[in-house]
């Protein structure tokens, strides 16, 4: 997994048809697709329950690339060896979720995964730079985690001021909430570069009839990739 700057489109699995996963999970990488984001909610951390181990197993075999699996749970260390074993290539964990995290990042690591820090939109970049070395992405919430389809939260001086910290460290900044052809400019001109999308990629289509998810994605890239001035 080479590491690039350029725009990456990881749709969310919370938006698909449930009944049909590895087939939504081929679609949307036929379409386009750069990861595929698999959001893991326990009903304690976040007010809501979706995912374990078992479903990301499942899915495995159908994701040719990227499994970007983001685990909003607490707590988070038990359950990182069966993610990692599940076949998740990147495992990011909430700094809120633990009085441990650099301990939960070097767990994600040993486990043979990239370790990702998420961070809610209430919470500051305090704690974050002392990580810095430990990570190799971050994922910035968009909105207070637990549902998909909320309303975007505008994170763009915390993402620019992430950016600046990170300097030349190769660290993918990830957004995830919110994301549409209207606010993913916002986020690439601050400096993220992964854009997870969940209703705004599987809208109108199914893994039947897939091409609306790939003019999802290419609209959304379109759009981020103008602000930034490129076309990678």
């Amino acid at each position: 997994m080479g590491f690039s700057r350029a725009i990456k489109i990881a749709p969310s699995i919370l938006a698909a048809d449930f009944a049909n996963f590895g087939a939504e999970c081929r679609a949307v990488e036929d379409q386009g697709a750069d990861w595929v984001h698999v959001d893991v909610m326990d009903g304690h951390f976040v007010p809501n329950i979706t995912f374990g181990p078992a479903t990301c197993a499942a899915i495995r075999p159908h994701i040719r690339g990227i499994m970007d699996v983001h685990l909003m749970i607490a707590p988070v260390d038990p359950y990182i060896e069966g993610f990692a074993k599940a076949g998740a290539d990147i495992i990011s964990a909430h700094i809120e979720a633990g009085p441990h995290i650099h301990r939960t990042l070097q767990a994600i690591r040993a486990s043979g995964a990239k370790a990702g820090l998420a961070i809610n939109p209430g919470t500051g970049l305090d704690g974050v730079e002392n990580l810095l070395d430990m990570i190799d992405l971050v994922c910035v919430m968009t909105v207070n985690p637990g549902f998909g389809g909320q309303k975007f939260i505008d994170m763009s001086d915390k993402v620019r001021r992430l950016r600046a910290l990170i300097g030349a460290r190769p660290i993918h900044i990830e957004i995830d909430g919110g994301i549409t052809p209207e606010t993913a400019p916002l986020m690439a001109r601050a400096g993220a570069d992964v854009l997870v999308a969940g209703s705004a990629v599987f809208k109108g289509g199914s893994a039947a009839d897939a091409a609306a998810y790939g003019a999802n994605i290419r609209t959304i890239r379109t759009a981020a990739e103008a602000a930034i001035g490129t076309t990678v």
